[in-house]
């Protein structure tokens, strides 16, 4: 593991604090076998599907314990992690003793510029507020020119967050700079750094109750029994639901 980085700013140290109290339980539900069924049909083949990651240099970017990067390995990519928690980072690297790791703020990352063919984040960038606008620069230095920039995130504007916007408010589980990210606004910023080659829609029942059964501090022996219910029941849905109705979106964008 790389040398931690000592400068962070006080969100940033905030959030570590944060995640490192609740490491565990976030590991339990969110690595799960469900979850990760959730994440493989919902979020991992949206985002990566169409990529030929064989031999691929990819940064899991707020990699937590690591629960894309076991699809990214199957895929034959080269993973490198990165996360500002260490007790994350202590679990990513017995979990995937082969990767890379680096504990390190992900607007300083120590990794090299225009080396990597991908990078992705699943559920990270409304953790980083105010310093969103930096992190996405710094994912963008690290790509190599036609590199690709790949995230999940919940967005605002829709149904979904006027309820998620209430329940930040009052559960211990979020800090309190998470906040949903402004697609619109993004894009704006980076119209001229990234093509815009994705945006996918999705999110309802089961990714709520499958794959946030933390939040939801449903017991993990429930989620065999109902989870396949509910998966095929999200199948069905997606197909049409649109933004105002969706949970997240799903991007992939192209280093200009």
């Amino acid at each position: 593991m790389q040398a931690e980085k000592k400068s962070i700013d006080n969100a940033e140290q905030l959030q570590r604090e944060h995640y490192d109290d609740i490491a565990d339980d976030y590991a339990a539900h969110y690595g799960d076998d469900w979850s990760q069924k959730y994440r493989y049909k919902f979020i991992n083949e949206p985002m990566f599907g169409e990529l030929d990651l064989s031999g691929a240099e990819v940064v899991d970017a707020l990699c937590g314990s690591g629960e894309t990067t076991g699809y990214l390995l199957e895929k034959g990519a080269k993973v490198t992690g990165v996360d500002i928690s260490p007790d994350e980072i202590e679990v990513f690297e017995t979990n995937f003793p082969d990767s890379k790791v680096q504990c390190a703020s992900i607007l300083s990352t120590g990794l090299e510029s225009d080396s990597y063919d991908c990078v992705g984040v699943v559920g990270g960038l409304h953790h980083l507020h105010p310093n969103l606008i930096e992190a996405v620069d710094e994912m963008h230095r690290l790509l190599k020119p036609g590199g690709y920039f790949c995230f999940m995130e919940p967005h605002s504007g829709s149904l979904p967050d006027l309820v998620r916007k209430l329940w930040y408010r009052y559960d211990k589980l979020f800090a309190d700079n998470e906040a949903a990210i402004d697609l619109t606004l993004l894009k704006k910023e980076f119209s001229s750094k990234f093509e815009f080659v994705k945006e996918d829609y999705k999110g309802n029942i089961a990714f709520l109750l499958v794959l946030n059964s933390l939040v939801f501090r449903i017991p993990l022996w429930l989620k065999p029994i109902y989870s396949p219910f509910l998966i095929a029941v999200e199948s069905i849905i997606q197909k049409i639901q649109g933004p105002k109705l969706s949970c997240f979106v799903v991007c992939r964008w192209r280093k200009i």
